[in-house]
């Protein structure tokens, strides 16, 4: 069939992508394990070079292990007939019993479910191997073992109200459906946006207010120069599961907060805290969160037009090895499939994602050098790859295929020229 022969062909080609870029990738950083670059010689030592080059190795090995294991996952959900067989069995058991939409929800959760307890192991091995021998993790089995049942039920709270409104609105209002699913899909985004930084994201981090006052003077005098405002400055406990460090703006509106790790503050002087929190600022003075907001709900609602009619056609089912059901909806299929095999095409489009993101970088850091200090920015960039073990010699290919900020070399070249 026309879909299957497109499939295969995708997802075959995809993964040879794949692995051609992740061996680039780990090829030129090993060819460059032996020495620090020149432009890096003066504030990087060789032994963290060498480390990093080794963590991003072990990454990479890592990758294509998981790359390998979530291709053949989707081609037994697919062609090989895995989801069909769930199906069978739920739909057997369940819908003569519950009704339809209890039915088709067991279907998304079973879904799920079982690919998470797929992932697990190779969670488990990233948490405890890989992170913990480069001395990242911090994250005990128990604390683990919590996020996984948070997870699962916050997931389960918020999840399966979404999906029950999703398939009912397929259901029930005809073939404009798609536009209704996304007019609901919008709306839940936006009030995620406002109720994840004091709801939810508690449950898993504590977030303390910034106790430093000299630095939250420095950093609110920043703001009000910016004309940003925000909620409150609070220091969350990022040193519990990891030693990277990071700092974000979350909320939306009169919620949004400044949330600096313990293990960033840990790491930088307040001079180069308050570069990075400028470059961040920059974002949002360029409308760069707004642009990709707008931008990933255009692409939903192209998403889901498509799916609207892609569900109406039963070679949609059976080029992907699923018979469409005959005396049940076939909505929670329909959601299944696309979800499952939209990505093998999108990986496609991945380069042009990638160079819109490192455009804003760039941006960002230019209108920090106009806010701070384009020298501290620098230095806390520098910092920051070296305490997370980033390579300084990542491949170029690989780079302009994935990469969402610029190498480091790129960008404290443009620090540079702008007098840094």
């Amino acid at each position: 069939m026309p879909l299957t022969l497109l499939f295969s062909a995708a997802l075959v080609l995809s993964l040879a992508v794949k692995f051609w870029l992740a061996t680039r990738q780990m090829r030129h950083v090993a060819a460059h394990r032996g020495s620090v670059p020149a432009a890096f010689a003066a504030s990087v030592s060789l032994a963290a070079h060498q480390r990093a080059a080794d963590y991003t190795l072990a990454k990479g090995r890592f990758g294509l292990l998981t790359t390998a294991f979530g291709t053949a996952v989707l081609l037994g959900w697919t062609l090989l007939g895995g989801l069909d067989a769930l199906n069978l069995v739920l739909r057997d058991a369940l819908q003569p019993h519950v009704g339809d939409l209890a039915y088709q929800l067991a279907l998304l959760a079973a879904f799920a479910l079982i690919g998470a307890v797929l992932d697990l192991p190779f969670e488990w091995y990233s948490t405890f191997r890989i992170e913990q021998q480069f001395g990242f993790n911090r994250t005990t089995l128990r604390l683990f073992v919590g996020d996984l049942l948070k997870g699962a039920a916050v997931g389960a709270v918020i999840g399966l109200p979404l999906a029950a409104l999703v398939l009912w609105i397929m259901g029930a209002t005809g073939s404009w459906w798609w536009l209704w699913a996304w007019g609901a899909w919008v709306a839940f985004n936006l009030l995620i946006m406002v109720v994840y930084p004091t709801v939810i994201a508690p449950l898993f981090n504590k977030f303390e207010p910034l106790a430093d006052a000299s630095l939250a003077e420095r950093v609110m005098a920043l703001m009000k120069r910016c004309g940003f405002a925000a909620k409150g400055l609070f220091v969350m406990d990022g040193s519990r599961r990891s030693a990277h460090g990071n700092a974000y703006f979350t909320g939306l509106g009169a919620a949004k907060r400044v949330v600096f790790y313990d293990t960033l503050l840990a790491k930088l002087n307040p001079s180069e805290v308050e570069a990075v929190l400028a470059h961040e600022l920059g974002h949002f003075k360029h409308k760069h969160i707004t642009q990709r907001i707008v931008m990933v709900f255009a692409i939903s609602l192209a998403a889901l037009a498509l799916l609207g009619w892609l569900a109406g056609q039963a070679w949609f089912y059976t080029g992907l090895g699923v018979q469409p059901n005959l005396g049940a909806p076939n909505d929670a299929l329909a959601l299944l499939l696309f979800m499952a095999v939209v990505p093998v095409f999108g990986f496609f489009t991945s380069p042009l994602g990638a160079l819109l993101s490192r455009k804003h970088e760039f941006q960002a850091d230019a209108y920090a050098c106009a806010q701070a200090s384009g020298a501290d920015l620098a230095s806390a960039l520098l910092k920051l790859h070296e305490d997370n073990a980033a390579t300084l010699t990542p491949d170029p290919v690989y780079v302009r295929f994935y990469y969402s900020h610029p190498p480091a070399i790129e960008r404290l070249a443009a620090l540079a020229l702008r007098g840094a």
